[in-house]
């Protein structure tokens, strides 16, 4: 198969739109835990059972989005270096080199699968907690 130009440049408007989606989930994430930490201070020193469990699954998600950004620019990164390669005519290193662009864009994807689910089960978990008062 010849690799052209065009075929990791095809890649370029993918990765960044999923970088911002990245990027929006992670200050998302972000502003709930400013929230929660508002909160806490507010108050005194002792938190509940349920925020110390939030407080475990939202750190647990802010590394996985942080990892899915860390992949994410590693796939952009080597997309860039594919193509940099094709124009410089070294056609086996640059195949190689986006078969490894499209290996961290495929781990980015299942971290952001395995985010998401993380995501769901703590919406479930209040969805219980609000069952359980009625």
């Amino acid at each position: 198969m010849e690799l052209s130009l065009t075929t990791p440049a095809m890649l370029f408007p993918a990765i960044s739109l999923l970088l911002l989606a990245y990027t929006n989930r992670f200050l998302t994430l972000a502003q709930i835990i400013r929230t929660l930490h508002d909160k806490c201070r507010d108050a005194g020193e002792s938190c509940d059972l349920s925020v110390k469990s939030q407080i475990a699954n939202l750190r647990r998600r802010v590394h996985i989005i942080r990892d899915m950004q860390g992949f994410g620019a590693g796939s952009f990164f080597a997309c860039v270096l594919s193509m940099l390669l094709i124009y410089m005519k070294w056609d086996i290193a640059a195949g190689v080199v986006f078969g490894i662009s499209l290996v961290l864009l495929l781990v980015s994807l299942f971290l952001s699968l395995w985010e998401i689910k993380i995501s769901v089960d703590a919406l479930e978990m209040h969805l219980s907690e609000m069952d359980n008062k009625e």
